[in-house]
């Protein structure tokens, strides 16, 4: 396990943009993109219908309560302690612009995002890279103590490394934001070693995804779900409406019971 801050984006080195569904999108009708981690056979036709039935309420702006307070339901938490985002992908964003933080370390691999969030708003950040010798497992003694923010995914992306949560609680600290992306958390049976839901954790924050699942990467849902102050301070960052209505009633809809159980 090694911990090292990368230097500035050589033009030469790797995109962390180059995501999924690149290498498809012109002439690849004959190829299959293993890296689209979205379950295939997705959206159900329930689920179609159901974002179909929203599109007669377009002519007004988005009003995301009903969603929110769906999704709160869902984890057993309060509403203040969640927000709604255009995908996980916006709330890496959000969290790079609107936290103040010194010392950022992405725990990789991981998706590439977190860490090009970050380095756009101006961070220098640090990396933990776990090692294939290790089994990708994490070692909290790897986290630098001076870290502010700390982001690691679990089930991680690519490995499919699941931590326990145990481990990933352990790295808390006071005036650290725990950033824990678990956008793939819904594939594994009864979410054991899930953070989501819990308010006893310094500074947590976890992240949310309900395009792996269902099939909506086209739509752009997910959620953050943290401390009130933190949602506070990540919702003043965003635009005006941020998620469509569209999006808003697939996120009502797959958090309910019915789809829990599909899921």
């Amino acid at each position: 396990m090694d911990t090292h801050t990368p230097t500035p984006t050589d033009p030469g080195g790797p995109d962390l943009r180059h995501h999924g569904d690149a290498e498809v999108r012109d002439d690849g009708s004959a190829l299959v993109d293993l890296a689209v981690n979205v379950r295939t056979g997705t959206p159900p036709a329930w689920l179609r219908e159901h974002v179909a039935a929203s599109l007669g309420s377009l002519a007004a702006y988005p009003d995301g309560r009903a969603a929110r307070a769906a999704v709160a339901a869902r984890h057993g938490l309060p509403v203040e302690r969640v927000l709604l985002t255009a995908g996980a992908a916006e709330a890496f964003v959000l969290l790079a612009r609107a936290l103040k933080v010194r010392r950022p370390v992405v725990v990789h691999p991981q998706f590439t995002e977190p860490e090009a969030a970050l380095r756009d708003a101006g961070h220098t950040v640090g990396r933990v890279l776990l090692r294939a010798a290790d089994g990708f497992r994490l070692d909290p003694a790897a986290v630098p103590e001076d870290a502010d923010l700390v982001v690691v995914g679990n089930p991680t992306n690519p490995t499919s490394v699941l931590h326990p949560a145990g481990v990933l609680a352990s790295l808390a600290r006071p005036g650290r934001t725990l950033v824990v992306d678990e956008a793939f958390m819904d594939a594994v049976p009864g979410e054991r070693e899930a953070l989501a839901g819990r308010t006893d954790v310094p500074g947590l924050v976890v992240l949310r995804s309900l395009t792996k699942t269902w099939g909506l990467a086209g739509l752009r849902i997910g959620y953050v779900l943290a401390d009130p102050e933190t949602v506070g301070a990540l919702e003043r960052a965003q635009p005006l409406w941020p998620v469509s209505t569209p999006a808003l009633a697939a996120a009502e809809a797959c958090v309910a019971p019915r789809a829990l159980a599909e899921a």
